[in-house]
């Protein structure tokens, strides 16, 4: 995402157009690119430290899972966006798949039912439970909708990677 975000500083790449734009053919090819594409330093800044925590949280459930997770995150929650976000908007930035960790941890624990996964969840609730805002849409400029398909696609996956879990009493 750095990468990108030093890439687009250059005239001749005006990397954000490839953000989702929804119900458009070529607006598709964002459900992949949108993730990496950020409207400036501040806003990669801002998006980094949540991506570390988050991902590195979902990380420790395993390689396999985290990617699974991210993939499905990505373009379930992008999807969501191309289709119900509003017309003529571009959607970019990694917060959709960081919405989709928060709502996985907390799914996850839900669905789990281990003390270390309602732990981990209960923790990063009071970390980042404040994040659960962004999912209304209350600030212009914000992908509300990013936010909320991705933190819906990271329930989902939970309730994919946990279903076969059975509680013992």
């Amino acid at each position: 995402m750095w990468i990108v975000e030093i890439l687009d500083l250059l005239p001749f790449f005006e990397l954000d157009r490839f953000g989702i734009r929804p119900r458009s053919a070529s607006g598709l090819l964002g459900i992949i690119t949108g993730p990496f594409l950020h409207g400036g330093f501040r806003h990669l800044m801002v998006n980094s430290l949540p991506f570390i925590v988050l991902g590195g949280t979902v990380l420790l459930s395993g390689v396999r899972v985290f990617w699974g997770v991210t993939i499905f995150v990505t373009v379930l929650g992008g999807l969501g966006v191309w289709l119900f976000a509003g017309a003529f908007t571009n959607h970019i930035g990694v917060s959709g798949v960081i919405f989709g960790y928060l709502g996985f941890i907390l799914a996850r624990g839900a669905f789990e039912k281990s003390f270390r996964s309602i732990l981990i969840a209960s923790v990063i609730l009071i970390g980042y439970g404040g994040l659960l805002l962004g999912v209304l849409p209350i600030r212009t400029g914000v992908s509300w909708q990013g936010h909320l398909f991705g933190f819906l696609a990271g329930v989902g996956a939970a309730r994919l990677v946990y279903r076969n879990v059975k509680t013992i009493h």
